[in-house]
């Protein structure tokens, strides 16, 4: 052996795992029966994102690593199925910001360009994942890898949606929606990151009352004044009508229960289009809805002139300007208060009404909070369960459409014969409103023009659409397909199920994988996308297969910096994976992702505790490597163990190896990884090596065979934790050892003697 552990050979020992066929569970010929004699153990991959290479938060897939590699050993037919996602918004936002750097932007290409070049650059990057996937020792069975934009996903996801619509929980209505006017797409609640921010109050005569409002520029979209009917200062003008200032039209006075007497003036102004409590309060009171904002952000011609063609804040300015000069403007406080920013680029959203599509969530969010309630599906930490109790019980409708080019397009197609033209607005690759050049040269112009430049369409509720381009066509001629793409989560929230190959058309069709295989053992997945994803695979499991998809939810730790901060570009402590395995090796950045970290907790990841596991690393290699020159300097060339020969040494240690060969099995499938860590470690170099190897080394021939007894041990149990160092001291060692397992990998849980 080498006088030190080198970690450049960890390629050659995957290598070698990967040419055994470990990674890869044989499915029998009866799959059910064979399920029911003996369920296997399957973990599916949470796909990580194809636009970047792996962060930090990727690293943590060492915890199904170490289940996967510890049931393989227990013997259970195991499968880890790995997989990357399109990962719709963030891969074309990523690649929006590398045309930025070429100063280009997606205005500079159709609708068809935009996509193929996403589309390569997010190939390039994906390989770039796999490869540090590799590199972490990540033991996934790579003849069943799969990408969500795979032809048979995409299938099985629009025979899903097919599916909901006939069931009728598909819908498209225009609602309030979260949306981003840099990014051009909307948002769900749950993609919106709420700050505090130091703002202003202004308060503003409406003429018989005063208003306060943090938004003065959406006063322009007010409909109404809401005061609380207990209120008695406003009673008598419930039901009058006010003139709205700077524009001059008439809006009513109502009586809203939900408004705070004590907020402001008491009386609030009420912009349905551009608020979401004024959304409710404009369906209740059948308000009208007038939405100042076009998608690009600018006012539009709902506002008087002078304002079109500005952006909010310019808007803002502009009011506030004309309601001083109209005396108009009573008083500006300072005010903090919470306003809503998009998690991807960081800007403000813009509440907005938008035609959208829209599941039902109602009769899922139902099923699916209550194999959680009862515990078909376990959540691990317990605590955890309680925040999505909570949360699946105030779940609404899910809008499940983006306005952007990557993705899953919907499976919805529009008849132009039938709609009507001004129904249908079309925006070209500049963002361009194409839609009267296309009615103004309709009989002479080449339709395919109209498809190929076409970047968006924006279609109103009642239009009349299909299922299939087929049906369209049968209706005429002028087909365009919805530009919408689905939501990331509508695609990845199926996927434990279509990755294992199901049938929704027909089940009893599906894969054998998937017969074999579903419902999964576990999922482990950080707590922030407990709802993003979790709670969305829950829903569709049940729905689409009539089963769970998993068993057991764990929610790992998350990883920050040394000063336990969390790891973010902008912060610029964000850690790259490669650059440690380069720099410690995979093991100790595995093991000190794990090491004495309580469960849920977060991770503060400092160098100098990779430099501490990188020592445990060379402390294992350097107890192997004394063994080694021990069995060269006795000669001896078989061992057995003959507990009539110990001694009070031999037994405490043997006795000792037992004990952490029981409590590393109960830590494993408790889920105290950090626990089962740090036992090993404590046992490994203190008791063994600092304490029995000292003492029996003027007894080498005799103590022999306990030294090879705990170190094959020792390399078991530390064999899920850190791969590479265990299996390279194994396949160095076995012969001269006499272990006969041919790979560590594949050899047998230790059991207590």
């Amino acid at each position: 052996m080498d006088k030190a552990y080198q970690s450049a050979h960890e390629s050659d020992i995957y290598r070698l795992w990967e040419q055994s066929g470990a990674f890869t569970p044989v499915v029998p010929s009866d799959p059910v029966k064979a399920r029911e004699a003996r369920e296997p153990f399957t973990i599916i991959l949470p796909p990580p994102n194809a636009n970047n290479p792996l962060h930090a938060g990727h690293i943590m897939y060492v915890v199904e690593d170490i289940l996967v590699r510890y049931h393989r050993m227990l013997g259970d037919p195991t499968l880890w199925l790995p997989g990357t996602d399109h990962a719709g918004i963030e891969s074309q936002f990523v690649f929006e910001k590398e045309l930025k750097k070429q100063g280009r932007s997606r205005f500079d290409y159709d609708r068809q360009t935009l996509y193929r070049l996403i589309d390569e650059f997010v190939a390039q990057n994906k390989d770039i994942a796999i490869s540090q996937l590799k590199m972490m020792g990540f033991s996934l069975d790579w003849t069943r890898l799969k990408f969500t934009l795979d032809p048979d996903h995409v299938a099985r996801i629009y025979a899903v949606f097919n599916r909901m619509h006939h069931d009728g929980l598909v819908y498209r209505d225009e609602k309030i929606v979260n949306y981003c006017t840099f990014c051009g797409t909307a948002f769900s609640n749950l993609e919106v990151v709420h700050k505090t921010v130091n703002g202003h109050l202004w308060y503003i005569n409406y003429g018989p009352l005063s208003v306060a409002t943090t938004r003065p520029e959406t006063m322009l979209g007010d409909t109404a004044v809401a005061v609380n009917p207990s209120d008695i200062r406003y009673q008598k003008l419930i039901g009058t009508k006010l003139k709205l200032p700077l524009v001059g039209r008439e809006i009513p006075i109502i009586g809203e229960e939900s408004v705070d007497p004590e907020f402001g003036t008491g009386a609030v102004k009420v912009t349905p289009s551009h608020s979401p409590e004024d959304y409710d309060m404009g369906k209740k009171f059948h308000l009208e809805f007038i939405r100042i904002f076009d998608y690009d952000g600018r006012a539009n011609a709902n506002v008087p002139e002078k304002y079109r063609s500005l952006y909010p804040q310019q808007v803002r300015e502009a009011v506030v300007r004309d309601l001083e000069a109209a005396g108009l403007l009573e008083k500006v406080v300072d005010y903090s208060h919470e306003v809503g920013h998009c998690y991807k680029c960081g800007r403000p959203i813009e509440p907005i009404t938008a035609p959208q599509w829209f599941i039902k969530v109602k009769t899922l969010a139902d099923q699916a909070l209550q194999v959680v309630q009862d515990d078909t599906i376990k959540i691990f930490p317990k605590r955890f369960k309680k925040s999505y109790l909570t949360w699946m019980k105030n779940l609404r409708d899910w809008p499940v459409s983006r306005q952007i080019v990557w993705g899953h397009r919907l499976p919805i197609w529009y008849n132009l014969d039938e709609n009507p033209d001004t129904q249908i607005t079309f925006i070209d690759k500049s963002g361009k409103n194409i839609t009267d050049l296309y009615k103004n040269l309709k009989d002479n112009f080449d339709f395919a023009q109209i498809k190929n430049g076409l970047q968006s369409l924006i279609a109103p509720v009642n239009a009349k659409y299909y299922l299939t381009e087929a049906e369209a066509l049968q209706a005429g001629e002028h087909t365009l397909q919805e530009t919408d793409t689905f939501d990331t989560w509508f695609s990845s929230g199926q996927w434990p199920y279509s990755t294992l190959g199901f049938n929704p058309e027909d089940p009893s069709k599906s894969a054998p994988d998937f017969k074999y295989f579903y419902p999964t053992s576990l999922l482990d997945t950080m707590w922030d996308i407990l709802f993003f994803w979790v709670a969305r695979m829950i829903m569709f499991g049940l729905y689409v297969t009539g089963k769970v998809p998993f068993e057991v939810v764990h929610l790992h730790s998350r990883v920050n910096d040394a000063q336990g901060q969390k790891m973010s570009k902008s912060r610029g402590n964000v850690i790259n994976p490669s650059t440690f395995v380069a720099q410690y090796g995979a093991d100790a950045l595995r093991f000190a992702l794990v090491y004495g970290v309580a469960p849920g907790s977060d991770i503060s990841l400092s160098e100098d505790k990779l430099r501490a596991q990188r020592n445990f690393v060379n402390k294992l290699w350097n107890a192997a490597r004394f063994i080694e020159l021990m069995v060269d300097k006795v000669g001896i060339t078989g061992f057995s163990l003959d507990p009539a020969k110990f001694n009070a040494d031999d037994k405490a240690i043997i006795a000792e190896l037992n004990r952490v060969i029981a409590a590393t099995t109960k830590n494993i499938n408790r889920y105290h990884f950090g626990a089962a860590s740090e036992d090993l470690y404590q046992f490994f170099w203190h008791q063994f090596c600092d304490i029995y190897i000292e003492k029996v080394k003027d007894r080498p021939a005799e103590a022999l065979p306990v030294l090879a007894h705990v170190l094959l041990n020792s390399l078991k149990l530390l064999h899920p934790f850190i791969p590479f160092v265990t299996e390279t001291i194994y396949q160095t060692l076995k012969e001269k050892l006499h272990y006969t397992e041919a790979l560590l990998i594949t050899a047998a849980w230790p059991q207590n003697d």
